[in-house]
């Protein structure tokens, strides 16, 4: 799962955005100020860090410099109070790759995270690996031993969510949003026809069952 590091001084603020962000799967660290912030980035590193401008000691604006030393993809969002637009043209111009400003609603918030997540995806592909299955992010290709895979693009975006989520039980609306962008309800069976096609694929060379039905609750990617 992705990994998300809150860097923010308010205390109310780090709750919101931990609770939410691990809602949405991401798995969240936090820190109350810049320099605990760096420790942990170097420590666990982050795939993405949401930072704060203004706080006691290091200042957001020279733990933005720091992490920039240490890696130059990393996608950091600002967070601030600080509206005006020099402070934001001063931001991005730093090296933040999006900047919002306080307050603000976390579901907004949350698609910026996901809109910059999936930036870096395409930017730097990784491989999702769960059992003797793999997914190159990249290629687009999947591998179950050493037997290639073909996927149609809707069965690529489903077994994605599987192995970003592993031994999760995914709800179908969970699944429906993150895939189509709309709720299970009404759609008809177009998700159990895709776990369906993939099961096929994926044991066609007699290998065992990787995603599993939690009936009335729905899907999960779990060991045999």
């Amino acid at each position: 799962m992705p990994r998300v590091l809150v860097i923010d001084d308010d205390p109310t603020v780090t709750s919101v955005l931990k609770r939410g962000l691990a809602y949405e799967g991401y798995t969240v660290d936090t820190a109350e100020a810049g320099a605990k912030g760096l420790t942990i980035a170097r420590d666990r590193a982050p795939d993405l860090v949401i930072l704060d401008v203004m706080m006691p000691g290091i200042d957001g604006f020279e733990v933005l410099k720091r992490l920039r030393n240490a890696d130059e993809t990393l996608p950091v969002l600002m967070l601030t109070a600080r509206d005006a637009p020099t402070d934001q043209v001063k931001g991005l111009e730093s090296g933040a790759d999006d900047y919002i400003v306080k307050p603000f609603t976390f579901a907004v918030l949350a698609a910026h995270v996901k809109a910059l997540l999936r930036r870096r995806e395409i930017e730097h592909p990784e491989v999702l690996r769960f059992a003797d299955l793999s997914l190159d992010t990249g290629t687009r290709r999947a591998r179950r031993g050493n037997r290639d895979i073909d996927l149609t693009s809707t069965e690529y975006e489903v077994l994605r969510q599987f192995l970003l989520h592993p031994r999760r039980v995914l709800p179908k609306h969970f699944l429906m949003d993150r895939v189509w962008g709309y709720d299970v309800e009404g759609s008809s069976n177009v998700l159990e026809v895709y776990v369906k096609q993939l099961r096929k694929k994926l044991e066609a060379a007699g290998e065992l069952r990787l995603i599993h039905t939690f009936r009335g609750t729905g899907y999960a990617l779990r060991e045999p």
